[in-house]
């Protein structure tokens, strides 16, 4: 049986039965009642409220004659299913609660309270219903069958069972499990070159919040940010909503080119592979890059965040691990590897930026959560995410190499301008075709692809460019998958 938390007043103008059926139907517009769970009884909602048990009965009785409510004998009141559907055209039609005295909606205006509006950056337009599609070629996501699960639980089990403290259970206030910590430093960072203190540490509910709070920090009308085109929307988004304005860079296959860069402030950058070419920058590039930031007094914002994934070995090391380490903020994740919804990047930078940032991040939510940071420190510690780690790249280039060989047999017009090992591929289809009208063709076959103009920042975006990813499909999905999506091409061509 739902509980109802409903309020009635005995001094009002309106009677208590009006007031019931309006608070009730407020209720049913705005979606608050469950299909499957009887209402309270009369009995009990007439004991909540203080009012007559004959008042509710009169009021479900009128409400189930106008077709909201039914009664089932023995059971007591259901929403109708007429207005089970969050969509259905009926609950527009419902009144709108007003208040009594003035007959005017309770609502406040927020159009003229809201000062700033975040619904008008473009996002990245990937559809919430993408496992629904057989052939999902989308990047960001992982196919959940690789979640490392056994290994997770044990990890859970043992920490629940323990007899010792649990400290992960208090709150730590702007504070960082020390474990987390420590495995960071010990066996994550040292695999991209970078050696770092455990206050040069923060960690963060992934890249997208490490970017929100550094450029909260540091950005302001006037900064200007040296920004790859092609690239990561959110960056844009974030930098642009806290006053920044940009310098677009121009990708080439070294990497994003530095012309105009200098007069820049910042420059953001993810040189191991850009999103979303893929490219690697290059080592000339990087000298070129690292030569001009204290001459220039410049920033790096290094986002790398397939690190983990990549399974290079031969992987130029991090730019924060060169002699230009003060003037890089690196910025990593955990969650690329293990799973999106997991959460969890970090920062590496100088001290003194760490702290004001661990300040900030105190103000916004005090930290992560500290369960699930030391969960990850002893799923880390107990060697698991090694052994996870070294499983899930040989799938990610066992995946890789089936779709290059799918993309050259289906997709022959196209030119793949990614790196050797990047997570995606990034291609340049015929200049003739459309690949947003592609994207809507391939959808037809059930194939999922994101089509390439929304990662670019001009007025007037290429429309032959498209992503394909390859972490969400299973690997036996990947050459049909293609082939459906070769038939969408060819499509395209003849019309």
């Amino acid at each position: 049986m739902t509980t109802l938390c409903l309020d009635v007043n005995p001094d009002a103008a309106m009677c208590l039965q009006e007031q019931l059926r309006a608070t009730l139907l407020e209720a049913i517009r705005l979606g608050s009642l469950p299909c499957d769970d009887a209402l309270p009884s009369c009995r009990k909602l007439s004991q909540q409220l203080g009012i007559s048990r004959n008042t509710v009965a009169i009021v479900y009785e009128k409400l189930v004659e106008d077709g909201y409510l039914i009664s089932r004998p023995r059971s007591g009141y259901y929403l109708h299913p007429d207005y089970c559907e969050a969509n259905s055209p009926l609950l527009s039609q419902l009144p709108v609660l007003t208040d009594s005295t003035d007959n005017q909606q309770i609502a406040p205006n927020w159009h003229k309270r809201i000062i700033q509006r975040p619904t008008n950056y473009q996002g990245i337009l990937k559809p919430g219903n993408w496992s629904d599609y057989p052939y999902p070629f989308i990047y960001g996501q992982l196919d959940t069958r690789l979640f490392p699960l056994a290994q997770w639980r044990d990890v859970s089990r043992r920490l629940l069972s323990s007899q010792r403290d649990k400290p992960w259970l208090r709150d730590r206030i702007d504070q960082d499990d020390p474990l987390l910590i420590e495995q960071l430093r010990k066996r994550i960072l040292p695999r991209r070159g970078i050696f770092a203190r455990p206050d040069e540490i923060l960690i963060t509910m992934g890249t997208q919040n490490a970017l929100f709070l550094i450029a909260q920090l540091l950005f302001h009308r006037g900064t200007r940010v040296a920004l790859e085109s092609p690239g990561y929307r959110e960056a844009l988004n974030v930098f642009a909503q806290h006053g920044a304005s940009m310098q677009l860079q121009p990708m080439d296959a070294e990497g994003m080119c530095l012309e105009g860069s200098q007069q820049c402030n910042y420059l953001y950058v993810m040189p191991s592979h850009q999103v979303p070419t893929g490219i690697t920058m290059s080592r000339a590039r990087r000298k070129a890059l690292l030569a001009q930031l204290p001459h220039r007094d410049q920033i790096v914002i290094e986002d790398d965040y397939d690190a983990e994934i990549h399974g290079d070995q031969f992987a130029l090391p991090a730019l924060k691990a060169s002699a230009q380490s003060a003037r890089i903020i690196y910025m990593g994740s955990l969650s690329k590897a293990l799973s999106p919804g997991l959460r969890m990047g970090y920062v590496v930078a100088d001290a003194e930026l760490i702290d004001e940032l661990r300040a900030l991040r105190r103000l916004m939510y005090r930290h992560p959560p500290a369960a699930l940071q030391h969960q990850l420190a002893q799923f880390i510690a107990q060697g698991y995410y090694e052994c996870y780690l070294k499983h899930h790249v040989d799938e990610v280039d066992r995946r890789r190499d089936a779709m290059r060989s799918a993309i050259e047999q289906a997709l022959p017009g196209c030119q793949n301008h990614s790196s050797q090992r990047s997570s995606a591929f990034w291609l340049e289809a015929g200049q003739e075709v459309d690949t947003q009208r592609l994207a809507w063709h391939a959808a037809q076959r059930g194939v999922l692809i994101e089509p390439g103009f929304q990662h670019f920042f001009d007025a007037a975006p290429p429309r032959r460019f498209f992503r394909l990813g390859f972490g969400a499909i299973g690997f036996e999905r990947i050459p049909p998958g293609l082939q459906r999506l070769g038939l969408a091409y060819d499509h395209a061509l003849s019309h």
